[in-house]
């Protein structure tokens, strides 16, 4: 099958998705920090979230954009008929490293996005990084286009939003997100499949800002799935790559 061809086979299966929650619970929005979301497909079939942080710049995982596949944003017009956006450039950042990532070792997992032309209808969040140090226990809000059925493809490409909070021992490479009623010991909010990528903000006194990227997910009690830890790659090293990659683009800030 032709690499276009899959990508609107990703884009399919992302249609008629159920208005319900984010998995384990949670509520639709597609205002406030869910403003910049933006879908990601790619021509192996796959899904992914993303964050437009400039009118022609998406955020996302570094793990979501590999090499050897073409990508497209999914853009919902005013008529709500899904369209697809160019991306004109990929760029994922010299850290990352796959293996890392497999052997569920920390590592770069950033990515950013060039669109060929901007995204209308969309307003990008602003870039930050948490607050240091890291507290357990701190909220944050990840929001996200994954299923809310693991297994399910049609149960994602809506926007959801969850509130989180930190747990274990935080830090610059990596952040663990429970749900504050589940604890990551039984099913409740947290990411799925889809959501890698998505914006992970942290309420700032100048509003909120993204200070990571939703990498990967857990069942209850660290099992394989969703609902139990969100794990996040914070932006705390990276952003200053971020913010240079970005304004070569010509993106202003």
């Amino acid at each position: 099958m032709k690499k276009r061809h899959l990508i609107f086979a990703a884009m399919l299966s992302l249609t008629c998705s159920p208005a319900s929650a984010i998995v384990g619970g949670g509520a639709p929005s597609t205002d406030g920090v869910a403003r910049s979301v933006v879908t990601i497909v790619g021509s192996r079939g796959n899904f992914c979230t993303g964050a437009l942080i400039a009118p022609k710049v998406v955020l996302t995982a570094a793990h979501c954009v590999q090499p050897g596949a073409d990508y497209k944003i999914v853009d919902y017009g005013a008529d709500r008929q899904p369209k697809l956006q160019d991306v004109k450039t990929v760029a994922i950042h010299p850290g990352f490293k796959m293996q890392a990532m497999l052997n569920h070792v920390a590592t770069a997992d950033v990515a950013l996005l060039q669109l060929a032309a901007p995204m209308v209808g969309k307003a990008p969040s602003t870039l930050g990084t948490p607050e240091i140090p890291i507290q357990v226990g701190g909220r944050f809000t990840i929001a996200g286009v994954g299923v809310t059925v693991r297994g399910d493809g049609k149960s994602g490409g809506t926007i959801r939003v969850a509130g989180l909070i930190a747990t274990g021992k935080p830090g610059t490479l990596q952040i663990r997100l429970v749900d504050p009623v589940g604890q990551g010991t039984r099913d409740g909010m947290g990411a799925c499949t889809g959501d890698s990528g998505a914006p992970v903000f942290e309420d700032k006194q100048s509003g909120p800002a993204i200070i990571g990227v939703v990498s990967w997910s857990t069942g209850p009690n660290g099992t394989a799935g969703c609902g139990g830890i969100t794990g996040v790659t914070p932006l705390t090293l990276y952003r200053d790559w971020l913010m240079q990659t970005a304004r070569q683009w010509g993106a202003r800030f």
